[in-house]
């Protein structure tokens, strides 16, 4: 068989745009802001009370590519939780405060890597900002002021009618501002609204304000179907202008569901080193190959694969050797037979019932060579997927 040169490219990936220029500050060991790659986060969903639960949700973002995880601080018993959960996540833990400022203290102290404070429902939040900020900084603790459309501080929904981009944009400046008043400069700001078009515009607005850290979120973006495209378009926009640091998706889906397409919606926009990638068909009247059985059994059979490896699994003539030529592995199938392409070469024909189980061997010996190279378990986590 020909040698074939297998291995990342050694020019960086094109991107759309540079990345915004903004301060930089720390939440716990992850930078946030230009001079950092975009961090990816998510939030549990397990009573903060459950230690023992909430650390291994924690484990299991970790494990499927979080940076940062927050835990909801309601009361006073989660507030009692959070000096363990802090030591022992292997991630920065934020502690996401409501309505109670003690709470804000409390997550201080527990040495959490940041507080997210909400300042809209936070009784008299601005009177206690000069505490909070000296508290903060004599624990080395980053804060994100998160401004959402559905907590808005009532005067300022008064003055606008409803939760507008440029209403968002002047509760986050104006809270801005009190922090840096009293010397404190180590915070990101979010101004979160659940629908896509005011959400981009209202951070494209904050982007021109000032050169805060932006932690991007669409609230409330709904089930996994839906929300997944109302974050994409979202981050999509706004990443494609440099606008972003950290980004959040929320689903109501389990919380590894948020990190896998938050990774992926990186990585399509070479904001984050690509992994495995399965680029196939959507099948049509020219398929002689059943595409959809053979993307799912390639994809099952690659689980767990960590290397940059683009896989077509095509399913005619028409497209197929192209894309199989363009991806580091494929196949363009017909007529009973599929072609076995590795880097743009053609190295064996075999029968259609074993197509899958020569791109599994091959994608393997191509996983076992550039760990090899790399010194690096080449198999540890989960793959990302694309269909296109």
């Amino acid at each position: 068989m020909t040698s074939v040169s297998l291995g990342m490219p050694e020019a960086p990936p094109p991107v759309l745009a540079p990345r915004r220029k903004t301060r930089q500050i720390k939440v716990g060991s992850v930078g946030v802001g230009s001079d950092s790659p975009i961090s990816v986060q998510s939030m549990t969903t397990t009573p903060t009370t459950d230690i023992n639960a909430t650390l291994q949700q924690i484990a299991e973002l970790t494990a499927s590519g979080c940076d940062i995880v927050r835990v909801a601080c309601p009361s006073a018993d989660d507030a009692e939780a959070l000096p363990i959960i802090a030591k022992k996540s292997q991630i920065p833990v934020i502690a996401d405060i409501h309505f109670q400022p003690k709470y804000v203290f409390a997550a201080i102290e527990a040495g959490c890597a940041a507080v997210r404070v909400n300042p809209g429902n936070i009784r008299k939040f601005d009177d206690q900002v000069k505490e909070i900020a000296q508290a903060a900084k004599d624990h080395g603790t980053s804060i994100r002021i998160g401004v959402n459309a559905g907590s808005l501080e009532p005067s300022i929904l008064k003055k606008y009618g409803k939760a507008t981009p440029e209403a968002l944009v002047e509760s986050a400046v104006w809270e801005a501002s009190l922090f840096e008043e009293h010397g404190f400069h180590d915070f990101k700001i979010s101004v979160k609204h659940n629908d896509p078009v005011i959400m981009v515009r209202a951070y494209e607005l904050l982007a021109e304000k000032g050169d805060w850290p932006l932690h991007l979120g669409v609230t409330e973006a709904g089930p996994a179907f839906q929300g997944t495209i109302k974050s994409a378009v979202a981050f999509g926009a706004l990443l494609s202008q440099g606008i972003g640091d950290t980004i959040r998706v929320s689903l109501s889906a389990p919380p590894v569901e948020e990190i896998k397409v938050g990774n992926q919606i990186l990585q399509s926009l070479n904001l984050r080193p690509r992994k495995l990638e399965i680029v196939s068909c959507p099948s049509c009247g020219r398929a002689q190959v059943d595409v959809y059985t053979l993307a799912e059994q390639v994809t099952a059979g690659l689980e767990g694969m960590e290397i940059p490896l683009r896989v077509a699994v095509m399913g005619c003539v028409v497209n197929g050797p192209g894309e199989a030529r363009e991806a580091d592995l494929g196949v363009a199938s017909g007529n009973g037979k599929g072609q076995i392409f590795v880097k743009g070469q053609v190295i064996k024909t075999v029968p259609e019932d074993q197509i899958v189980e020569t791109l599994i061997e091959e994608a393997m010996r191509i996983a076992e060579e550039m760990g090899e190279s790399d010194g690096e378990d080449a198999v540890s986590g989960g793959p990302v997927v694309t269909v296109s």
